[in-house]
């Protein structure tokens, strides 16, 4: 059986690749053809055919329906130090050259400009064929970042050092990806591992006849025992080789948490998510290390876990149709929830069955990100979030929540008082800069000094770096003018502790903004220590607050909580502040979104799963679809088994 298995996928891909000779003119000089992860990877020695003859890729990926990268044969790369002496003299003085990175595993060289506009491929000063003709090396443009990113440097190294496994490792993705299906006829089902009836954990497992896909892998941070904090994939009876892929919508750690610990006991297989997801997920999965570690708690991975799955991590833009396995291919769109959040597509078969999970979703357009996608080629079995999913959860608009947070930040700083917001590192803080930024240069916020400390900075530059992926002002803003909303002089970031004297200092009125968002760790807490038993203080919530953290406790009226102290011993902290909860500043859509959502999703649902949402509020969200829209509800629990065809 297994020998005529091997046969079957030696003679298709032998199809694929006659096909792709037959079809390709010799004047392209292909010298190689090869599997690239979920690309088929055309080498050629002189790539100026290809580049300027795009037509001739366009035609031949609508004829065999998969995925072609042009690569350059590596006898015409150029060494490193020659390629960089070349860059050096065809990139614009006034583009601001900062940083080279070769990649060569793929044959691709990245350059970091202040100005990506001038070196655009229309540019008239720099054409890219030429560089690519000169250097042998395809090239990227990236926008470089006003603070130096060290998670971006540090995936860049690992890529580096992993090159020659990383290529053997696409190449073995390919062959499975591109293995003939053994059945025609597809039976879809989806088994529920987390994030059902709750918030956190969410995990889940897609199967086919043919193919095992884990969609997301995260953690519960409120939750206190094992078999609530971690996916359920004891009861999904799966070995670690028998998946095919995971598919990660976003970095937060309700989605990502558990990833390592898959790294950790030997997943090797391919992880897809969009490009600045990586580097986020990564710094958010280093940083749950530290966090851990000053709680006392021993993590449940170490460093050189997150950095196997840099290695693994294969990036998608948004709307690449993308072969993950034999009857599978992914979408991804944007969900407006984080940089990088994606909506999941899943068209299953040929055909057969098309699955959208939706990930956290903003049906709303912000400062930072565009409103979530609502538009796919096909759909029958949507899967949707409900955080807020119950009917009072109505959301004030963003004039109203801007207006409020004015007026309560001003109230407190004319009060000579200190304002403190635990905030996630991630979106809520960059939104957050933007809207400070924009009030205080308006003179409707009081001028103060803004405080960061934590990972927002290093977020920050990832923003920066990937522009293309937020609104379309501000990726205008960075991509083609000097005016970067992210670098304003109110901001201070504090770097080390010993940086904390100026924000702690009394009759000092001030806005500290530090991580994490839900008082679990970090720096906040330091904050929150000498801020919570001054009345003249108060403590800002703008994100979500899972039930059972510290932020949930004292944003819910507690009036004493205890935190691990400074030596280690347990501290009992007095909360004579005040506190505020701020509706609006969420990254997920309320009542009203979702149900919005639903409505303008095109084509038409047949079914709708309801998630990531507290029992009674999946429920609501679920009956209200049901009876406006008149399409099948469901709002499964964790450990049940769905068959969606």
């Amino acid at each position: 059986m297994q020998k005529k298995q091997q046969q079957q996928a030696d003679q298709s891909s032998q199809n694929i690749m006659a096909t792709i000779l037959t079809s390709i003119p010799k004047d392209a000089n292909v010298t190689k053809i090869d599997y690239e992860g979920p690309r088929i990877a055309l080498y050629t020695d002189k790539p100026r055919f290809l580049m300027e003859n795009n037509e001739i890729i366009s035609n031949l990926v609508n004829q065999i329906k998969k995925r072609i990268v042009i690569r350059t044969d590596e006898k015409i790369r150029k060494s490193e130090e020659d390629a960089r002496k070349i860059l050096d003299a065809l990139v614009p003085d006034d583009a601001g050259l900062e940083a080279t990175f070769f990649d060569t595993a793929t044959g691709e060289v990245s350059i970091e400009v202040k100005r990506p506009w001038l070196c655009q491929r229309n540019a008239e000063e720099f054409n890219h064929t030429e560089v690519t003709e000169q250097t042998g090396w395809r090239l990227r443009i990236r926008k470089s970042t006003t603070k130096p990113s060290n998670t971006i440097k540090s995936i860049n190294y690992q890529l580096k050092v992993s090159s020659a496994d990383r290529a053997k490792q696409l190449k073995s993705v390919g062959e499975e990806i591109f293995r003939p299906r053994l059945v025609q006829k597809s039976e879809v089902s989806l088994l529920t591992l987390g994030g059902f009836g709750q918030v956190g954990r969410s995990c889940m497992l897609l199967t086919t006849p043919d193919s095992k896909v884990l969609i997301d892998c995260g953690v519960n941070p409120g939750a206190r025992t094992p078999s609530e904090a971690y996916p359920r994939l004891d009861w999904a009876n799966i070995s670690l080789d028998e998946l095919d892929a995971i598919v990660i919508g976003h970095a937060h750690l309700d989605h990502t948490g558990f990833l390592p610990v898959l790294t950790k006991y030997g997943y090797r297989g391919p992880i897809y998510c969009t490009e600045p997801t990586l580097p986020m997920m990564n710094l958010i999965q280093l940083d749950a290390i530290k966090v851990a570690g000053a709680q006392g708690r021993t993590p449940m991975y170490a460093e050189r876990d997150v950095h196997q799955i840099m290695k693994q991590t294969i990036g998608l833009s948004y709307g690449t149709v993308t072969d993950i396995s034999p009857d599978i291919k992914l979408v991804l769109a944007n969900a407006g929830h984080i940089l990088g959040s994606a909506s999941c597509h899943f068209h299953i078969g040929n055909g057969d069955h098309n699955f959208v999970y939706s990930g956290d979703i903003k049906y709303g357009k912000s400062m930072l990100l565009e409103s979530a996608d609502t538009r796919f080629p096909r759909v029958e079995t949507l899967l949707v979030e409900s955080t807020y999913g119950a009917k009072e959860d109505i959301q004030p608009t963003r004039e109203e929540v801007e207006g409020a947070f004015i007026k309560s930040v001003n109230e407190i700083l004319k009060g000579g008082g200190k304002v403190l917001i635990p905030i996630p590192a991630v979106g809520r803080a960059q939104e957050l800069m933007m809207v400070i930024d924009k009030y205080m240069k308006s003179g409707q916020l009081i001028e103060s000094p803004v405080f960061m400390e934590g990972m927002i900075q290093e977020a920050t530059a990832i923003h920066e770096a990937h522009p293309e992926y937020l609104e379309r002002s501000l990726k205008q803003k960075i991509l083609e003018t000097d005016d970067n909303p992210f670098d304003s002089e109110y901001f201070t970031n504090i770097e080390h502790a010993d940086g904390r004297d100026e924000p702690l200092r009394e009759d000092t009125p001030c806005i500290v903004i530090a991580t994490s968002g839900m008082l679990e760790g970090g720096p906040v807490l330091e904050y929150f220590r000498n801020f919570a038993p001054n009345p003249k203080n108060k403590i800002l919530f703008v994100s979500y607050q899972v039930n059972g953290t510290l932020g949930r406790r004292v944003m819910d009226g507690a009036r004493q909580v205890t935190i691990m102290g400074r030596d280690g011993k347990v501290e009992v902290v007095t909360i004579n502040c005040g506190t505020e909860k701020l509706e609006g500043f969420s990254g997920h859509s309320d009542y009203n979104q979702l149900m919005s959502y639903v409505q303008r999703l095109r084509p038409k649902l047949r079914r709708v799963l309801v998630n990531h949402g507290e029992r009674r509020k999946s429920q609501n969200l679920s009956s209200a679809i049901n009876r406006m829209y008149r399409v099948t509800t469901h709002y499964p629990q964790v450990q049940e088994a769905i068959k969606l065809f």
